[in-house]
């Protein structure tokens, strides 16, 4: 079990902390397992979320084990014509999969 810091902009860190979302979405560029602990530390930024100047952490972070994870590469379906053509056409959603009790 590792643990693994992340930034996250506040918007996200609100939706975590409420229970609201219960999934993220990351680009693979860290190695990530069922049961490691992704510690998510919120960073506002001043100059625009697609920039490093300005950024600045909040000094508050969630910490959430991590359960299934899925990588994009891994998904032949995407290479099938049919799919390929909506993709382009809709573009794709992550689902958050819940008990229906909650």
């Amino acid at each position: 079990m590792r643990e693994i810091h992340k930034k996250i902009s506040p918007e996200y860190f609100e939706a975590i902390a409420s229970g609201q979302k219960t999934f993220e979405y990351r680009v693979n560029d860290f190695a990530c397992e069922p049961g490691d602990i992704l510690i998510l530390e919120e960073y506002e930024y001043s100059e625009g979320q697609g920039t490093t100047q300005g950024r600045h952490p909040t000094g508050r972070s969630i910490r959430k084990r991590v359960g299934y994870v899925a990588h994009t590469t891994d998904f032949d379906w995407l290479n099938r014509p049919d799919v390929k053509a909506d993709f382009e056409n809709y573009g794709a959603q992550i689902i958050s999969l819940l008990d229906e009790d909650r």
